[in-house]
C-alpha cells in the first residue's frame, strides 16, 4: 500500500523536527535521508514554505514532490516584507509592479486551473488584495477592472 505524507516545509531547510520527523518516522523511513532529499529539491526557494509530498512505498522506498509555494508567500519574498497587511484596504504594506507580478503569475500558472496567464494574473490580484499589496500603485482591484475591461494588457504565452 502506498502511503503519502503531505507537509509545508521551509524551502532548502527541513529538518527532522516537527512537522517532518514524526510524520514520517512511523512509516520506517530513514528521516535523515528524506530530510535531505527534501532540502536538495527545495533549495531554489530557500525561506519560502514549499509543499512537498512524500510518497512512501511498501518496500519503504520514497518518492519527493515538490509543489510551489502559495502565492502570498512568492509576493512576499519579491517585495522582501514578512507579513501582508493586518488590515487590507485600510493599510498598504508594498506595491508590486507589473513584471513582477507577471512573475508570480508565470510560477503559479503551473499549478493553476486557470487557462490563460491573464486569468492566473487575475487570482494573485486576489491575493495581493487580501494582503494590502497594491500593484504599480493602484488597487489589485482596481486593476483587475481594468485588465476585465482591456485597458491593461496581459500578454499571453
Amino acid at each position: 500500500m502506498v502511503q503519502v505524507v503531505e507537509v509545508l516545509v521551509p524551502g532548502g531547510q527541513a529538518s527532522p523536527g516537527p512537522p517532518l520527523g514524526p510524520a514520517i518516522g512511523p512509516l520506517g523511513l530513514n528521516v535523515k535521508q528524506v530530510v535531505d532529499k527534501i532540502n536538495e529539491a527545495t533549495k531554489d526557494y530557500e525561506g519560502l514554505s514549499v509543499p512537498v509530498k512524500i510518497i512512501v512505498k511498501d518496500d519503504r522506498s520514497f518518492e519527493i514532490e515538490v509543489g510551489i509555494p502559495p502565492v502570498s508567500a512568492l509576493i512576499k519574498r519579491e517585495l522582501g516584507i514578512e507579513k501582508g497587511a493586518s488590515n487590507p484596504g485600510r493599510e498598504v504594506v508594498g506595491n508590486l509592479t507589473m513584471e513582477q507580478l507577471l512573475n508570480i503569475a508565470r510560477i503559479k500558472r503551473q499549478q493553476s486551473l486557470s487557462y490563460t496567464l491573464k486569468e492566473v494574473v487575475k487570482e494573485v490580484l486576489g491575493t495581493c488584495n487580501s494582503m494590502g499589496i497594491t500593484v504599480e500603485g493602484k488597487s489589485p482591484k482596481e486593476l483587475t477592472r481594468m485588465i476585465e475591461e482591456g485597458q491593461v494588457e496581459i500578454p499571453e504565452e
